[in-house]
């Protein structure tokens, strides 16, 4: 730990940004929190001593003073949370990957509760107050809290809440206004002990906000529990983010939404009425018919067949062997991506890479230097990662990528739009990351290869053709021996 956290301290003298993205390694989570603050327990510029020598107030600063500020998706999703008060005012907001915007928008308006935020009250206290009476009491309310939420992890929780989780809600909220009164009754002189104070007293007053927040929760929400049994949390999301996009967007600004895949639906899924929309397609500047195919192996097992894994190996095997490596083989599941790689690294000559090896930039940088290397990944890079000419000739999918029939937020929005939900949210959900995903391929008029998906179902059931209605319009086979054939070619025109 303590080499982390130096290799940190040394790195924060060198980079200019403080992105975490940046670095060429993974620091563990504790070894980062030791180092940065989050947005609980920051007290502003105006507070804070380190202020003229913060990354994100540096940022802040710039962007200021800038006629154009580009930010991540999430970073405006806060903004919005935050009332419009993270971002300079501005008359215009572009999207880029608008087809992300629901989903991000509904976490960054959404709130959660959980033993972690209550221990994280607890170290900054333990760093203040001597007396253990208080710092115990609440280590044992986490401990309760978390007991109490454990029955619904990965479940939706009725609203009003069940007795024990609202009752545990207020004794939460009780418990840590007593630490907010000991944090007042301090008077200290030193001002290192005053920024302790300031910040434990940030970190009991958003929990408390979270509680506030979770006792009101109405009908146009949804109520789950996050997490796993040893730590979870209680999470509030929106039904429908129409409302916070429309008060903080719509009403007050003009709004370009740009993507490679954008669902029908999606304007009226994010409060857009969709008589007020202007919809632009420009096309595409890659001659697709030419220079890339889209393959479905037919004759592979369903994904619930227990003869799946070794027929799907078997045909990774052959495909990455007929492109030479240069493979990016994209996994719905992490389980499967594993499976896949060990296999792989037994039976190929070439070199694997896995997801959680290296920072996704370090890693994709890795697969682009090296042209023979293999990619193996999970639904995070299925977009954003861009690797032109001859590194990337194949992209694989192991299976249509519909979302989970267990996630909570969803399973409450099929709910609302009742039986047809599998036509209305899961094939559109299904429809854009399958789009995602095959977009990897051509990112330049130089590009070929092939999109391989190794999910039967595309060519057999009556769903496959609007899936494959929103792919790119590349050759098309269920020949395994075309495939071969066409990068064949494409090995041998380089």
């Amino acid at each position: 730990m303590k080499a982390e956290v130096r290799k940190l301290i040394e790195w924060a003298d060198e980079t200019e940004t403080g992105d975490q993205g940046d670095l060429t390694w993974s620091p563990s989570e504790k070894a980062w929190r030791l180092v940065s603050v989050g947005s609980d327990e920051c007290p502003g510029a105006q507070r804070c001593p380190a202020a003229d020598r913060c990354f994100s107030e540096q940022a802040r600063a710039s962007a200021t003073l800038s006629d154009v500020v580009i930010v991540n998706t999430f970073i405006y999703g806060l903004h919005i949370a935050m009332n419009g008060e993270l971002l300079p005012e501005h008359d215009v907001v572009v999207f880029d990957e608008a087809h992300q915007l629901e989903d991000v928008i509904s976490n960054t308006v959404s709130t959660s509760i959980g033993s972690g935020r209550i221990n994280g009250v607890i170290t900054a206290l333990r760093a203040i107050i001597r007396e253990d009476s208080l710092t115990n009491a609440l280590q044992l309310l986490a401990h309760d809290f978390n007991a109490c939420l454990v029955p619904y992890v990965g479940k939706r929780v009725d609203l009003p809440f069940p007795p024990a989780i609202g009752a545990a809600l207020v004794d939460v909220r009780l418990k840590i206004d007593q630490a907010v009164q000991a944090l007042r009754a301090i008077d200290s002189k030193d001002d290192k002990a005053k920024q302790k104070i300031l910040r434990a007293q940030m970190l009991a007053n958003r929990v408390i906000d979270a509680v506030d927040m979770c006792l009101t929760a109405g009908k146009s929400q949804v109520a789950f529990v996050s997490g796993t049994v040893e730590r979870c949390s209680l999470e509030i999301a929106p039904l429908n983010v129409g409302p916070s996009m429309d008060a903080g967007v719509w009403s007050k600004r003009l709004a370009i939404l740009a993507s490679a895949t954008i669902p029908l639906a999606m304007p009226s899924r994010i409060g857009l009425d969709p008589e007020s929309v202007d919809i632009i397609d420009v096309g595409s500047p890659f001659d697709y018919e030419n220079t890339a195919m889209l393959y479905c192996a037919k004759h592979l097992p369903e994904p619930n067949d227990p003869r799946r894994d070794d027929s799907v190996h078997d045909e990774i095997e052959r495909l990455i062997n007929f492109a030479g490596g240069r493979t990016l083989a994209l996994f719905t599941t992490y389980r499967a991506m594993h499976l896949a790689a060990d296999e792989m690294e037994k039976r190929l000559p070439f070199n694997i890479f896995r997801q959680d090896q290296l920072p996704k930039m370090a890693l994709i940088n890795a697969f682009s230097d090296d042209e023979q290397s293999c990619l193996f990944a999970t639904a995070g890079f299925f977009q954003g990662v861009d690797v032109p000419g001859r590194a990337l000739s194949l992209v694989i999918i192991d299976k249509i990528p519909f979302p989970r029939p267990d996630d909570p937020l969803l399973s409450a929005r099929r709910d609302v739009v009742g039986k047809n939900w599998f036509n209305e949210i899961d094939i559109p959900l299904a429809a854009t990351a399958l789009a995602q995903a095959s977009g990897r391929l051509i990112r330049s008029q130089n590009d070929s290869g092939v999109v391989a998906i190794l999910d039967p179902r595309l060519a057999t059931k009556g769903y496959g053709k609007r899936l494959g209605s929103v792919l790119p319009p590349m050759k098309r086979t269920i020949e395994i021996k075309e495939v071969q054939s066409f990068l064949q070619q494409i090995i041998n025109a380089e």
